[in-house]
């Protein structure tokens, strides 16, 4: 491929650039995580084996020690916790089990859970990102234990991830479970690729959005955004 040239670059050269630019603009290509259809072949045991001899080879090209007794269960700790813990929203076995339960007390207002620790991973980059989701809704007759947003927000933000179809993946499950239209989702997080790499900004943040239903009139956001600030 280096041979081939394009306005004096090689093809290879021209893709780099690519992968960098997608990389730091944070493009996204779908709202579903890109996965393969052989994506669950595999055990997750057998996964972590194989993430284990990859990851050891990883660090042995970095010239580390892979006999020192620090470094030497690094691999194998490194691959489960990709499996098991990190990326455990990927396996749709995880999934967090829904049960809706009738609103008999009537409550019509929107209900807001706030300050939801989000911890996710960036996709470009494999570094973390963390911060806060705050989702509400509004009953269509149907309630949800509240702990159960938190565990939807936290599955798929198990996962790589880039923050906007986060935004979207979490408001299309809310609206599928709670069989309504009137959600809101706010994601306030920091990207570590933001503040380690490349432009090195530690300060900012970034601020996703995605409304639904009555969320998409004027005077519903901002009823949830005076919430979520106070």
């Amino acid at each position: 491929m280096k041979d081939v040239k394009v306005n004096g670059r090689s093809i290879e050269d021209r893709s780099i650039e690519v992968y960098e630019e997608m990389g730091d603009q944070h493009i996204s290509t779908s709202i579903d995580t890109p996965m393969r259809d052989d994506a669950f072949d595999r055990t997750d045991d057998e996964k972590v084996e194989l993430i284990e001899e990859h990851f050891r080879q990883i660090m042995e090209v970095l010239g580390l020690d892979l006999t020192d007794d620090s470094l030497k269960g690094t691999p194998y700790r490194v691959a489960k916790m990709y499996v098991k813990e990190i990326f455990s929203g990927l396996n749709p076995a995880n999934r967090p089990k829904i049960a809706l339960f009738d609103n008999k007390y009537q409550y019509s207002q929107m209900l807001v859970e706030k300050n939801i620790l989000l911890q996710s991973t960036c996709e470009h980059h494999f570094l973390p990102i963390y911060g806060v989701a705050h989702v509400a809704y509004i009953s269509s007759g149907k309630v949800i234990g509240l702990s159960k947003i938190n565990r939807l927000v936290q599955y798929y933000a198990k996962r790589p991830q880039v923050q906007e179809r986060l935004s979207t993946q979490i408001l299309e499950e809310l609206k599928s479970a709670l069989e309504t239209d009137d959600i809101a989702v706010y994601i306030d997080a920091k990207h570590m690729c933001v503040s380690t790499r490349g432009i090195k900004d530690i300060s900012s943040s970034t601020v996703t959005t995605a409304y639904g239903g009555k969320f998409l009139e004027e005077s519903y956001r901002r009823e949830f955004l005076e919430a979520i600030r106070s």
